[in-house]
Order: C-alpha cells, then structure tokens, then sequence
C-alpha cells in the first residue's frame, strides 16, 4: 500500500501561483511514476502532469504546458506541482496518484490516489 497527502491548495487570483505538494509514504518502492489530475465540478477527472519516479522525465497535459512544472524529492518521497500565471479555467480538485505502470495520462492505471486539495482560481 501507499499512502498520498496532497497539501497547498488555495484562493488565487488569476495570474497568481501556488505550489501543490503531494507526500508518499508505505511501498514507495514499487511506484514507477507520480501524477497529478483534476477535476472541476460537472467534469471528468483530467491529466495534469506526470513525472517518472527513477529519471525524473516529465509529461504534460496541453493545457498546463509551460505553466505548470512537475518534480520530486526523492529523499522525501515527495511530488510538487508549481502552478504559474493560473487561470480561472484551472480552479478544480487536484489530486496526486502513483502508478507502477507506464500508461501515465491514464487515469484508471493509477493504483493509488490521495484525498484531493481545492484549487481556486478567481477572476
């Protein structure tokens, strides 16, 4: 098992930052890659951003692309998501997910999820 707890979600004005956090803990050892996803109310959960535990890669959902940035501390355990120029469109639920498969922008290959931090992005 592998527990997730996401932190730093937020009220942002458009234009603002914030940075999620995401602490991993139990049988890391088995995780291939970090993800994180959203989802806004009335939406299906979406891609975000991943990144593999190992190498550090980093893949990114179209709409994140160049604002948002993935990376991890190893020695913590620990996934970040720093979140530049937000966008009303951003406001949603995030939630951080580990996955032992390479199927990273698929939400259903993702074993474990945490409990999800509101993001608020205001106009």
């Amino acid at each position: 098992q592998v527990q997730l707890v996401e932190s730093g979600g937020g009220l942002v004005q458009a234009g603002g930052s914030l940075r999620l956090s995401c602490a991993a803990s139990g049988r890391t050892f088995r995780t291939y890659a970090m993800g994180w996803f959203r989802q806004a109310p009335g939406k299906e959960r979406e891609f975000v951003a991943a990144i593999r535990w190992s190498s550090g890669s980093t893949y990114y959902a179209d709409s994140v692309e160049g604002r948002f940035t993935v990376s991890r501390d190893n020695t913590k355990n620990t996934m970040y998501l720093q979140m530049n120029s937000l966008e009303p469109e951003d406001t949603a639920v995030y939630y951080c997910a580990a996955t032992g498969s390479t199927y990273l922008y698929i939400a259903s290959w993702y074993d474990y999820w945490g409990q999800g931090t509101q993001v608020t992005v205001s106009s």
